[in-house]
């Protein structure tokens, strides 16, 4: 799946992972796609919640070894 814009954000702590996505997702258009790489086990719950309280889409999460994977589709 090809993201339009990609965050690292491994080695940060919730919220920092969401909070760098919300910002990220701001400055995109409509139906783009954005990919966060994260290590904190907790994102994954994370994304979820962020999603349903923002109405962006989560299109994809994953986890290989100790990183995270999380793509949002920009509402």
């Amino acid at each position: 799946m090809d993201a339009h814009k990609e965050l690292d954000t491994r080695g940060l702590n919730c919220p920092l992972p969401i909070l760098k996505a919300k910002k990220a997702l701001a400055e995109m258009e409509s139906g783009q796609l954005l990919k966060v790489v994260a290590t904190d086990p907790g994102s994954m719950r994370d994304f979820q919640a962020f999603a349903r309280q923002t109405g962006n889409e989560l299109v994809e999460q994953s986890s290989a070894g100790d990183e995270f994977v999380h793509v949002l589709k920009r509402r």
